[in-house]
Formats: structure tokens, C-alpha cells, sequence
């Protein structure tokens, strides 16, 4: 019974496996509403100078304004605005007072620079994120291209700072805009309102090509879990995640949503709890900025909000997938990591996994306490495994003696179906559960699955090393040390599991599975090796003790069906003849 068991833990992870090969690629380059842009030397914007100074004058290109119209209030030459969190570095352009750079401080790039989230290597053309647009062409470039005055501005009641842009122009063009940078959290609130002479108009927000910046590079070549940006929405309490190629055509989505916006594996984009506003889309492939047989094509995403005439501010959460950052600003926000259909499960284990980090500060070791403290709690399952399958093992003689005798029968025969009456005979006689070894073997597989969600979603392992090689606990073991020792673990353990049958097939299938499996998670995660590893030294361990306990197994024997018979004779002729006496 558990060959099958051990049949179907192999099952599980070849789905899984062919699912991530086949399936959980970068997201193809999709049709209808995605563009292609290249950026040239020209064009594309520099990168933000992680030291550059505030409000640094730069070289600009005139402004653009209305035309025949001149700047009643604004500045003349662009320059930067640089405001620093605890845990972001923004970066606003007089410029149509826009963002641009949005950097986490607490999370690193391939390069350990505080990681980016705005695209900033995108051709000049391509908006940044809280461009406005409205439905005049003109005005909308106006908006957006001509030199803002700035004002800064500090809470003394920790509510965050202040940047305040306005532009006006003798055409009766007016504008404003205003974010508020919380100082301990990723959520910027946005409020803007335009007027062109007496009329108040009503703009669509604006975020600019990305999220799809190092951390998407890095996602993709950590390992196969990456994804390139998709959108992200939520309403009635029910999420959907689009890729590009899925979107609806037109890809405009109307709803009261909780947030939307977009996201990558790690990180989101999203305006939160905007009411009821107009969602668009659009896709952008562009060429990374390498040359040579390795350059590729990066896919990004594009969102704009319309709020209508609403005149609302609006919260956007830049940052970070991280739970409990989620849950301290909503509850229900936290739905937007996606972990998948064992979700009730993977949360409880990551609040585990954080609060024993706590203590031991290194998020290989707590796996392995959390390891340890799962296999305490399914102990008394495990042991009831192995004695449900030492007694299948004592009484396998018996219940082959009953197969062999049906062995020559068609399954069609009537007469065959008696075999499996004697077989639960034989059961209840002894007290045996066919099913007792196998369903306590079963009971663990979402947590195992759980696991698997856990260790490929979820931020908090990201980059976290565990020892010497093993540098990121969400990337392969780079030396296949861990999927070694774990294949080798599991070798062992099936060669000291009990054998409830003799059939030589089954057994070589049970002990070539381990080296299957360690195939497999040579492409895993590291830290699913570690689970693993850990899960299988202490089966190990357990088995020996249960052994111990139980003492060896009573094989009861079972004579052949020649012998019974004469013997049969025997004993009728022996009563004949003192019958005849």
C-alpha cells in the first residue's frame, strides 16, 4: 500500500514540475493593445544616481506649454526633488510633477542598491507614473510637459511629507498636484485637480510602463517562479490576476475595487481603495539594454486610473508583498499575495516561520524548527503508519497464499470476486486496515504543497542565506549539495520502511523514486530541499524508534497447498480407520 502512496507523492511533483516547465514562463509577447518601443541614447531617461542631490539642477529642454501661451506659475529649468522614508526613496520631477524613481531601502538589487520599482531606461515618450491626461491632446501634453513650481513640506504630527506642485498659464490652464509620503509605510496619497479657465476637469492617472524594473530580472533568474508584471484586481472580495495577453479588448475594467493596479512576484503597483473608477491597461515590450545573444525582450505593464469627476485623494501602496505589512494596513489586503489554493494553510505557517525568525534570526535554521515542530505534531499519525504496515507486512504470506490460488482466474471470473471477501476476512481476523498505513501518509501532503506555495511566494525569503553557499533560500542550491543529501535521505528511509509486499517491480520503483526526486528539486528551491532533508532524517529516526518499540515483525508462514492436502488425507484415513475399529 504505501509503494502507491510513494507512487503518488511522485505523481504530485511531476504535475508539478511539468506545470512550472510548461506553463509558468514569462509572460509571451502579446498582441492588440501591447506596443513596442526601443529606447535609444536620445531618448531613453537616465537611471536615478542613488547619491544624487536634492532638487539638483539638471539640463532641460524647454517647457511644454499651450500654445501662444506663457507660464504664469512655474519654474524654468527642471530639476529633482528627492524625499527620503524609512522605507523609500522618491524621486519627483518639476516636469509635469511626476515620479520619478521609487526605491525600497530594505530590499536589494543585483547590484545591493536599494531596489528600483519605476522603469527609468524607457524611451522619453512613454509616461511616467502620475502623468494626467484629459481629453484634449494639447492640454494633456501641456500637463505633463511643462515645469512646475514646487513646495515641500514637512507633518510635525508624523503624518508624512509634502510635495505640492502647481502650474498655471496665461491660456487658463491650471493645475495641481499633491503627495503625501507616509513616513513608515510604501503608501503614497495623490490628489490633483485641473481647471482649464472656469471649467474643472476631471484627469486620469497615470502609471507610467513598469514594475517590471531589476527585481522582474531578478524573480526570472532566481528561479522559475518569476513572472513579468500582470494586472491585479479586487473587487466584491474576489481577486483577478491578468496577464498581458489575457486582457479584455478593450482592456478597461469598471468597478467599485478594494485595489487595482499591477503586480510581480514580489512586488505591486496598486491604487487602494479608490471607490469606483476606470481601469485601463496596456502592455509595452522593450529590449533590455544589453547587447549581445543573451539580450531579451523585457515585458512591462501599464495602468491608468480614471476616478471620473470624483476629486478624492487616492492611496497608492508601492512596495513590497509582505504579509504582515499588508495586514497593518487592511486585513483583506493581504489577498493580494497570491498563495494559491493552500492558502489556509501557507499563511498560518508563515506567521510560525516569522515569529520563530524572531528568535534564531536566520530563515534556513527557523525552516528547520518549524520542520521539527510539523513532524512533532503528525508523530502519532507517522507511528500509526508504520504499525498499520508491520501488521500488512506479517500478513502478507497469508494474503498472497489467497491471491496466488485466484492468480490463473480472468478479473471477470465471479468466482475471483470470493478473493477479495477472503482477502477482508483475513483482515478483520487479524485486525489489519489496508487503508492504515496509507491514510496518515496522505494527511501531511498540503502541508507539503503549502510549503511549496510558501517558499516560492512568499517575500519575506527572499535573498534570506542560510549557510555558506546557500545565498537565497528561494534560488536552487547552486552546488546541488541539499538535493543530494535529500535524495540520499529518502533512499534510506524507503530501505528501512517496512515492506508490505514482495513484488520485486514495486520495490525498484520505491527506491529509484528518491533519485527522481532529487533530479527534480536540483531546480526547486533551496529551502523546499531543506524542508525535505529535515522531514526525512527525522522519518528516519522515528522509524528506528517505532522498530525498536514494536520489536521485529511475527511473519506467520504458510505451508503449501500439496502439503495442507495430504496432510487433509492423512488425518481422514487415520479417523476411518478407527472407525472401522
Amino acid at each position: 500500500m504505501e509503494r502507491r502512496v510513494l507512487l503518488a507523492i511522485f505523481l504530485c511533483f511531476l504535475v508539478i514540475y511539468l506545470w512550472q516547465a510548461l506553463f509558468v514562463k514569462p509572460v509571451p509577447k502579446p498582441g492588440g493593445s501591447t506596443t513596442t518601443a526601443t529606447p535609444t541614447a536620445a531618448t531613453a531617461r537616465p537611471a536615478q544616481s542613488p547619491g544624487q542631490a536634492k532638487e539638483a539642477p539638471i539640463t532641460t529642454p524647454p517647457p511644454t506649454i499651450s500654445p501662444g501661451a506663457e507660464a504664469l506659475v512655474g519654474e524654468t529649468s527642471e530639476r529633482d526633488v528627492r524625499v527620503e522614508t524609512d522605507n523609500v526613496i522618491a524621486v519627483f520631477t518639476n516636469r509635469g510633477g511626476r515620479l520619478k524613481s521609487w526605491r525600497l531601502k530594505r530590499y536589494e538589487d543585483d547590484h545591493r542598491e536599494p531596489l528600483e520599482l519605476v522603469a527609468n531606461d524607457l524611451p522619453a515618450d512613454q509616461p511616467l507614473p502620475f502623468s494626467l491626461r484629459v481629453p484634449d491632446a494639447a492640454q494633456s501634453t501641456t500637463l505633463n510637459g511643462a515645469l512646475y513650481s514646487v513646495k515641500e513640506s514637512s507633518s510635525a504630527d508624523s503624518h508624512g511629507t509634502n510635495v505640492t506642485f502647481e502650474y498655471r498659464d496665461t491660456a487658463g490652464l491650471h493645475a495641481l498636484k499633491r503627495f503625501q509620503l507616509e513616513p513608515k509605510s510604501y503608501i503614497l496619497t495623490f490628489e490633483s485637480s485641473v481647471a482649464s479657465g472656469d471649467h474643472a476637469l476631471a484627469p486620469a492617472i497615470e502609471w507610467g510602463p513598469g514594475m517590471g524594473g531589476p527585481d522582474d530580472t531578478v524573480a526570472r533568474n532566481r528561479s522559475r517562479f518569476g513572472y513579468a508584471p500582470r494586472a491585479l484586481l479586487s473587487a466584491g472580495g474576489k481577486e483577478q490576476r491578468i496577464t498581458a495577453a489575457n486582457l479584455a479588448k478593450p482592456p478597461t475594467y469598471e468597478d467599485n475595487f478594494a485595489y487595482a493596479g499591477i503586480d510581480v512576484h514580489y512586488f505591486m503597483s496598486v491604487a487602494f481603495a479608490p471607490g469606483r473608477v476606470k481601469v485601463r491597461y496596456q502592455g509595452l515590450t522593450v529590449p533590455q539594454p544589453v547587447e549581445g545573444a543573451n539580450a531579451t525582450a523585457r515585458d512591462l505593464m501599464a495602468y491608468t486610473i480614471d476616478p471620473g469627476p470624483s476629486v478624492q485623494p487616492i492611496k497608492f501602496y508601492i512596495g513590497p508583498k509582505d504579509f504582515d505589512e499588508l495586514a497593518s494596513i487592511d486585513a483583506n489586503f493581504v489577498r493580494a499575495v497570491d498563495f494559491g489554493m493552500f492558502s489556509f494553510l501557507v499563511v498560518p505557517l508563515l506567521r510560525s516561520l516569522v515569529w520563530i525568525y524572531g528568535y534564531v534570526h536566520n530563515y534556513g535554521w527557523s525552516i528547520v524548527v518549524l520542520t521539527v515542530i510539523i513532524n512533532l505534531l503528525i508523530l502519532p499519525l507517522r507511528h500509526k503508519s508504520v504499525v498499520a504496515m508491520r501488521k500488512m507486512q506479517e500478513i502478507q504470506p497469508e494474503a498472497k497464499a489467497i491471491q496466488d490460488r485466484y492468480a490463473k482466474m480472468k478479473a471477470t471470473d465471479p468466482a475471483r470476486q470470493k478473493m477479495n471477501q477472503e482477502l477482508m476476512d483475513l483482515y478483520k481476523q487479524r485486525g489489519v486496515n489496508p487503508a492504515g498505513g496509507c491514510i496518515p501518509m496522505l494527511l501531511p501532503f498540503p502541508l507539503l504543497f503549502a510549503f511549496y506555495s510558501l517558499l516560492t511566494t512568499a517575500i519575506e525569503l527572499r535573498g534570506a542565506p542560510f549557510v555558506l553557499w546557500i545565498r537565497d533560500l528561494t534560488a536552487p542550491d547552486p552546488y546541488y549539495v541539499f538535493p543530494i543529501l535529500m535524495g540520499a535521505s529518502q533512499l534510506w528511509q524507503q530501505w528501512i520502511m517496512p515492506a508490505a509486499g514482495v513484488d520485486p517491480t514495486q520495490r525498484r520503483i520505491g527506491m529509484v523514486m528518491p533519485v527522481v526526486f532529487m533530479f527534480l528539486f536540483i531546480s526547486y528551491p533551496s529551502g523546499m530541499a531543506v524542508y525535505f532533508l529535515v522531514t526525512n532524517v527525522w522519518a528516519i529516526g522515528q522509524q528506528y524508534f517505532t522498530n525498536y518499540l514494536i520489536g521485529p515483525p511475527t511473519i506467520r508462514s504458510v505451508r503449501p497447498a500439496a502439503e495442507r492436502r495430504a496432510k487433509s488425507i492423512g488425518s481422514g484415513k487415520t479417523a476411518a480407520a478407527q472407525g472401522d475399529r
